[in-house]
């Protein structure tokens, strides 16, 4: 874009960019997505696999090449041939799909349930020592409380003692 000033007033005037190239469609592409960075961007969605046409899964007037056909004939047989190949290659295609999936299905599960049984032992393993700990610090209350009754204990026995032999 290129500004010219006349008589005190702006005006923008566009000059039209030629295409050469592919870069340079690409960076008219871009310079455009830019101008207006808030405007949300179409993004297509990447084409599926590519859909088969419609195959019967029953077909009828099967012939086959025989002598005494006419000319006519092999045209429609060959026909029926591919449409049977096709037919045949579809369900062979489906078929892997179907076990790639079922296979996929049961490695995640199998994943899964590795997963669980880890975080079972972990579990079992952290609640083990939440336990131990717990009991060492019941002990270690019940030898603070003992202790505290045996020094109190103590010093009035010596107190006692003290007192008996004066």
């Amino acid at each position: 874009m290129t500004e010219s000033v006349e008589n005190g007033s702006s005006k923008t005037t566009e000059v039209k960019k030629i295409v050469k190239n592919a870069t340079d469609l690409q960076r008219l592409k871009l310079e455009r997505l830019m101008k207006n960075p808030d405007k949300p961007v179409y993004i297509p969605e990447p084409r599926s696999d590519k859909k088969s046409p419609h195959v019967p899964e029953f077909v009828r007037n099967v012939m086959g090449s025989s002598a005494g056909a006419g000319s006519g004939e092999f045209h429609v047989y060959r026909h029926l041939r591919r449409k049977e190949y096709a037919r045949q290659k579809h369900i062979q295609v489906k078929a892997e799909k179907e076990l790639l999936e079922e296979a996929y299905r049961q490695k995640i599960l199998e994943n899964k349930q590795m997963a669980e049984e880890r975080t079972a032992k972990k579990r079992a393993k952290r609640l083990k020592r939440k336990m131990i700990l717990k009991e060492k610090c019941k002990m270690s209350k019940k030898n603070n409380t003992a202790n505290s009754v045996n020094e109190s204990d103590s010093t009035s026995d010596d107190d006692d003692q003290n007192t008996t032999e004066s």
